[in-house]
């Protein structure tokens, strides 16, 4: 569905996010100080995945990862963001849990100038396996895997991979190397966006009373956002076919305003709200996109986050209004990774986490639990089992991550 040449063809534009394509959903805080490599963090209670391939066996995978040395680079802001860093690093937790291995130690840096030598902690300790992520370590860890052949590298929504025929990063996005054979050990991580904005969908047509629901993206060059939205209207027209979709993106380009301005996506939100009259709204523009849903809870209408679970990660009072969220199963697909590499079977270059990974889903409706009936329940468990088996289509058949 998410082909490598339409992704691909979206490259140089995408590259210049300042941040995961959409990701920080759940402001992080100020930037906090580096956390050595030999300091354990806390443990977090292991959750469970399915492996990325069959394992030759339970037995022999435990006993090759228990011998892993396991080391996660987060990007900037905090470990516990209740966003990418925090459910990167707890997929490394619940992975060494597994396989037996040592707890995952942590590196926060202070700002992008730390990001390489951050890795590079790693490296000089001889670490097995290094995570890193966000797409914004995109190039120091390629730049490492390149250097360091014997040490297996995970990237967090990184994709789609470039690089130059050497393996090495393509800064001018020409992309002639193929990744996967340069660098056999480095894996990119990357997400069916259209899946989980069409389960959004659905909960938004069925919240929906006005039949009129919307979307606000953070630019229309950022492909991942496009396809949260693409797949957004999609399952609400599954649900009710005559629904009006209505959508915008507070930005063209990849200035601060569409991914790092609240203050600002709360202003686009308002006017957008007044001028269509929605009574549901599906934020896909990270820091931005919290502006956009502190004005649907302004506004008395419904908010849907996005990337992680925004009713938890934004706390009440900012909450209120959240039904639910299109996320990104980070910590499952960290698990996935690492359980494969010590199997012996996670492939190199873009891997894809979709529903039949377990890669993307729907948050909890927590306290607006009492707003929807069981057929909604059965509408979502309908479509994920549709995904799984391949037979339910999220994205358009042309155009799938291309803003009209």
């Amino acid at each position: 569905m998410i082909t490598r040449t339409t992704r691909l063809g979206l490259l140089a534009a995408t590259l210049a996010i300042v941040a995961s394509a959409c990701s920080g959903a759940a402001t992080p805080t100020p930037a906090a100080p580096s956390v050595a490599p030999s300091v354990a963090a806390p443990s977090v209670a292991p959750s469970a995945a399915p492996s990325v391939a069959a394992s030759p066996s339970p037995a022999a995978s435990t006993s090759a990862g228990a011998a892993l040395k396991i080391g996660v680079v987060t990007d900037i802001g905090t470990l516990n963001d209740k966003g990418y860093n925090e459910y990167s690093y707890k997929g490394a937790q619940d992975a060494a849990t597994t396989l037996g291995a040592a707890t995952p130690p942590s590196i926060v840096p202070k700002d992008a100038s730390e990001y390489k030598a951050d890795i590079q902690q790693f490296v000089d300790q001889k670490f097995d396996v290094i995570v890193t992520v966000g797409f914004n370590l995109t190039s120091d860890t390629v730049a490492a895997a390149k250097a360091n052949p014997t040490i297996h590298f995970v990237g967090v929504d990184q994709s789609p991979v470039c690089v130059d025929p050497t393996g090495a990063p393509d800064a001018t996005f020409a992309c002639k190397g193929d990744a996967k054979t340069l660098l056999p050990n480095y894996t990119s991580l990357y997400f069916a966006e259209d899946q989980a904005g069409y389960l959004a969908g659905i909960v938004a047509a069925y919240a929906s009373k006005a039949n009129i629901i919307g979307a606000i993206g953070g630019t229309t060059l950022c492909a991942p956002c496009v396809r949260y939205i693409q797949g957004y209207e999609l399952g609400a027209k599954s649900v009710k076919p005559a629904i009006v979709v209505k959508s915008s993106y507070v930005t063209r380009d990849f200035s601060a305003a569409a991914f790092n301005d609240p203050a600002g996506g709360k202003i686009f939100a308002d006017t957008f709200i007044k001028t269509n009259k929605v009574d549901v709204l599906f934020q896909v523009a990270g820091k931005t996109g919290n502006g956009v849903l502190e004005a649907a809870c302004a506004s008395k209408i419904y908010g849907i986050g996005v990337d992680v679970d925004q009713w938890t990660s934004l706390g009440a009072p900012a909450n209120a209004c959240v039904i639910t969220s299109a996320e990104k199963h980070v910590e499952s697909a960290v698990n996935q990774a690492i359980t494969g590499i010590a199997a012996g079977n996670l492939a190199a270059g873009d891997v894809l986490f979709n529903a039949a990974n377990d890669g993307i889903g729907a948050s909890d409706f927590h306290d607006k639990a009492s707003l929807f009936g069981p057929e909604v329940k059965t509408a979502l468990d309908a479509a994920l089992a549709a995904m799984k088996a391949g037979t339910l289509k999220t994205c358009p058949d042309t155009g799938c991550g291309v803003a009209k």
